[in-house]
């Protein structure tokens, strides 16, 4: 009596590529770092914290303060100025998610499942911009509540003017900021690169600018990112800066440009 064996190799069914599928799988990469969640919670602890020890120091401060420094006072701006910090936090991560990816050699797999590769710049952009405009929409909020709470009464509430413009217009810029990190990840791949070149745009440029003369100043400052942020976000913006509509034209141009460059290095770069 003979027993014949037989093996049956088990199918394996390979599903399309699709935006959607690639959306997912970029997600749980996302969330599963570490350095995702500390570090958009440095994000909102920031804010939250320059805006409560700020209301607390300048309530204090009030009765010493010259008639010219109680004037200019704004309590929307002086709620809000921890976006400062908030765009370091979210360039660093935005640069992070993908130089890290380059860094440790999965994005060699990430391309070889996704071999037309720009799905997977849109993905890691969308994931990201929407990401970081739900989180800092609600950090902006909570960051305004809790600088007019410790500002007592010299604060103000939601119903101000501008008040809820500068709450979305800081959200909006710091979503900007986030999709340029994406875009220089790709571009330079390097963490340390991609780092210093934001922070060079964000923090440099502005300082070179104003050594420049006068007239040159009108035509360049106001058109780098930061600058053009402050004109969407500011309660009491500076006279010399672009209308909030054209910030945010400004912006949307940078994100294009940036993207542009994103999306050309990966197509044409070796791994």
């Amino acid at each position: 009596m003979s027993a014949t064996t037989s093996s049956v190799a088990p199918s394996v069914q390979v599903e399309r590529v699709t935006q959607v599928r690639v959306l997912r799988s970029e997600w749980v990469k996302m969330r599963s770092l570490r350095s995702t969640t500390f570090t958009l919670l440095a994000a909102v602890v920031a804010m939250n914290l320059l805006a409560g020890v700020g209301g607390a120091v300048f309530n204090a401060r009030w009765q010493h303060l010259d008639p010219i420094e109680r004037l200019r006072f704004n309590p929307i701006d002086h709620s809000l100025r921890g976006v400062v910090l908030a765009q370091l936090a979210v360039g660093v991560l935005g640069v992070l998610l993908i130089s890290g990816e380059y860094a440790t050699g999965m994005v060699r797999s990430t391309l070889a499942a996704v071999p037309t590769r720009l799905p997977v710049l849109w993905a890691k952009t969308a994931l990201y911009a929407v990401t970081i405009a739900v989180l800092m929409f609600a950090a902006s909020l909570a960051a305004f509540l809790v600088g007019q709470h410790f500002l007592q009464t010299h604060g103000t509430t939601l119903g101000a003017a501008h008040a809820w413009e500068s709450i979305f217009g800081i959200a909006g810029y710091l979503t900007a900021i986030g999709v340029l990190a994406v875009a220089l990840g790709f571009i330079i791949r390097s963490t340390a690169g991609g780092i210093a070149t934001l922070f060079g745009v964000l923090l440099v440029l502005p300082g070179l600018g104003s050594l420049l003369p006068t007239s040159w100043q009108d035509h360049t400052i106001p058109y780098l990112p930061s600058q053009a942020g402050e004109a969407i976000y500011a309660a009491n913006p500076d006279p010399s800066l672009l209308s909030p509509g054209h910030g945010v034209l400004v912006l949307v141009i940078w994100m294009a440009v940036a993207l542009a460059g994103a999306a050309y290095a990966l197509k044409t770069r070796d791994v």
